[in-house]
């Protein structure tokens, strides 16, 4: 804005000049949609590890906005970088990270366990509270089969006891 209020001051003077300049600014379609950035530029993209075995790195991804079908509308995409294998999986719109979570474990989890990485262009605090998520599932699966193994130890020294 402080550019085009110096390139008019420098041509045009009128009362109350900063103003007008700032409201037409505000209002102007074209002058909105084509904003600079204020961001320091990102520098060159780093490529991705190569992955050295199946389902170490994974991507993951979602198709939006097709029709329903069974009640779900969107279907999310967990391709394995090494082998390029693919699980869709449907779900329906809005989704949350905690229920993207819940798909992922019983889908994903339970058939090649958790990937080391997850490539994905969601924001950070989706994937933040989708990883949340997928910790407190897997401390809940270690939990739930560290006490079946130990009743399963337990009963048979309990009958040899006896």
């Amino acid at each position: 804005m402080t550019v085009t209020t110096k390139t008019v001051e420098s041509l045009f003077y009128w009362k109350g000049q900063q103003k007008h300049i700032r409201q037409y600014v505000r209002e102007c379609n074209v002058c909105q949609r084509n904003k600079h950035e204020n961001v320091a530029s990102l520098g060159l993209l780093q490529p991705l590890s190569i992955p050295f075995a199946p389902f170490i790195d994974i991507s993951m991804d979602f198709i939006e906005g097709l029709p329903k079908s069974e009640g779900k509308d969107v279907i999310m995409v967990v391709v394995d970088r090494f082998s390029k294998y693919a699980h869709c999986m449907a779900l329906s719109h809005p989704y949350s990270a905690p229920k993207v979570a819940k798909v992922f474990m019983e889908n994903i989890y339970k058939l090649h366990g958790l990937p080391a990485s997850i490539t994905s262009d969601r924001d950070p605090m989706f994937l933040s509270r989708f990883w949340k998520r997928c910790s407190a599932f897997k401390e809940l699966t270690y939990t739930i089969l560290h006490l079946i193994t130990n009743k399963r130890t337990v009963k048979p020294r309990l009958l040899t006891n006896a």
